[in-house]
């Protein structure tokens, strides 16, 4: 199984959670460590209300403060054609338009119904056409919803199929809720996948029930070719009762192993996690950076 891209979503979904608006200065140190370690894309920053997610507040300064070379792997949450726009006179250049398949969810995250979103895409997709970037299709509640239960999968087959969100180049599935297991990620991202050939395919994962890592594989051997994580576990939707963290990067990198990680990179990952948990008064929930620590000398990824 050739090893997914993998993408950090530690300063967007990662903070969402966390209260804390971390200063400018630090999220840029932070994007310039995940990239000179080796992490291939990154999800920095988010166009969502500052007033209702406080530590996304300076996105815009971020996006900024960053060279284009560093922006052409960095994305950004959007979900108007007004944030598409906004971000990209900041200098953004990839977009992630997300939006929930149930009704209830996105008129909890973003204030109206999930047709409404939709009609608005391409309008999205005409702003990232301009500026030559790229958006993708994200839909979270792909899999279960804390409103309405269980997602039927022929709701997200019709989505991801319709005319409107044609020139989105990639499609996100998203265990919003960290709810689904194997068997569900291996089918519906199959479905996808044959229904929609010419796009790439996300995967995003949350580690609620522990099954992050399990379903994230499931997704790359059923098609999915990047997927999200990050650092430390941290994250969660503050608009889904019951979503906790993100799938830990720590944990796919280990458990997927790209070329470029090696145990040197998981030590510089290691301390970056350390310091940003600490700073943000976080646990950590990743088991493979509690491995990192561990007194098992012999084994080559032990820190020490």
């Amino acid at each position: 199984m050739t090893a997914p891209v993998l993408r950090d979503v530690t300063l967007r979904d990662g903070l969402q959670l966390t209260g804390k608006v971390l200063p400018t200065e630090t999220k840029v140190a932070v994007v310039r460590r995940l990239l000179a370690a080796g992490v291939e894309a990154l999800e920095i920053g988010s166009m969502a209300r500052p007033d209702l997610v406080p530590p996304v507040a300076n996105s815009l300064d971020l996006i900024a403060a960053l060279t284009p070379e560093e922006l052409a792997k960095c994305w950004v949450w959007v979900a108007t054609p007004r944030h598409v726009a906004k971000a990209a006179a900041a200098g953004a250049r990839n977009f992630q338009y997300c939006f929930s398949v149930s009704d209830a969810h996105n008129r909890a995250n973003i204030g109206r119904d999930t047709d409404a979103s939709l009609a608005a895409m391409p309008e999205a997709i005409e702003y990232a056409n301009e500026v030559g970037g790229s958006i993708q299709l994200c839909l979270a509640t792909a899999f279960t919803c804390p409103f309405d239960g269980d997602v039927d999968p022929d709701r997200v087959l019709e989505i991801a199929n319709d005319p409107r969100a044609v020139g989105a180049t990639d499609i996100v599935l998203a265990d919003t809720l960290g709810q689904a297991h194997p068997g569900q990620v291996s089918a519906l991202v199959a479905a996808v996948r044959d229904h929609s050939l010419s796009r790439r395919i996300v995967f995003h994962g949350h580690d609620t029930w522990g099954m992050g890592v399990a379903n994230t594989l499931a997704a790359v051997a059923a098609g999915a070719t990047m997927v999200d994580g990050a650092l430390g576990g941290l994250g969660g939707c503050p608009f889904a009762p019951g979503a906790s963290g993100n799938t830990a990067t720590e944990d796919l990198l280990f458990a997927t192993r790209p070329g470029w990680f090696t145990p040197e990179v998981l030590a510089d990952l290691a301390g970056l996690s350390r310091e940003l948990l600490a700073e943000l008064g976080e646990p950590n929930r990743s088991r493979a950076l509690e491995g990192a620590f561990s007194k098992a000398d012999a084994f080559d990824w032990v820190v020490g």
